[in-house]
This record gives structure tokens, sequence and C-alpha cells, in this order.
């Protein structure tokens, strides 16, 4: 069965990594979806003390991640990881749902929503 949104394990650590040093222990993590872009969408992940109404919680790896309502359709299968390399590390987003993306792999678009892109 496929989740919402899948966090991978160094992913995970990462988000805990980053919680520990920003003093956010105990905050969900918020992945979203934002207008704007080279491909009219980008992802965002941030740290968020509430949970709204609308909102689904995931449990992953000993974190809690929330996803909007309106976001989940968009995000539905996303797989977020974390990679290094010898040119330092980040984030990775694999989204079934785009049908586009920039080449910085942080914008896209899909079949259903294609946002406001932004001059490059």
């Amino acid at each position: 069965m496929t989740q919402l949104v899948e966090l991978s394990e160094s992913a995970a650590y990462q988000v805990k990594e980053m919680m520990k040093h920003n003093q956010e222990e105990g905050a969900f993590l918020r992945v979203s979806v934002n207008g704007g872009g080279c491909s009219g969408l980008s992802y965002g992940m941030a740290f968020d003390k509430k949970k709204q109404d609308d909102d689904t919680i995931l449990e992953q790896h000993g974190l809690e991640i929330l996803v909007s309502k309106e976001d989940a359709p968009i995000l539905n299968g996303t797989v977020i990881d974390y990679k290094q390399s010898l040119m330092g590390g980040g984030f990775t987003i694999e989204n079934p749902n785009a049908i586009a993306s920039c080449g910085c792999g942080s914008s896209f678009k899909t079949a259903t929503k294609e946002g406001t892109p932004e001059n490059c």
C-alpha cells in the first residue's frame, strides 16, 4: 500500500537533527505544496507546532508528518529522501503525480494543478 507521503530513514534522521539544531523537538514536520517556482508549484517542508482540522497525520521513523487535505492529492505517493555526496547533502523528492519539473527538482506541476510559474 502506498503512503500519502513516505519519508526515508535517512531523511527522517536529517529532519530530527534539524529539529535539535533549531530547538524544535516535538514539532510536526509539515510537507506542503506552494505556488511558484519555475514549473508553477514548489514543495515546502517546515516545522509546525499546531495541527489544523483538515490535516492528515502520518507517523514515520518517530516523526509526525502533517499534510493538509488540499495538498494530499498532489503529494499522494511522494517519497522524500536525503542523499549525501561529495558536493554536500540534500533532500530529494520523487512525486509520481508530477508531469513536469524544473532542473533543480523543487518545482513541478501535475496534470490537474499547474500553479503559477515564476521567471527563473
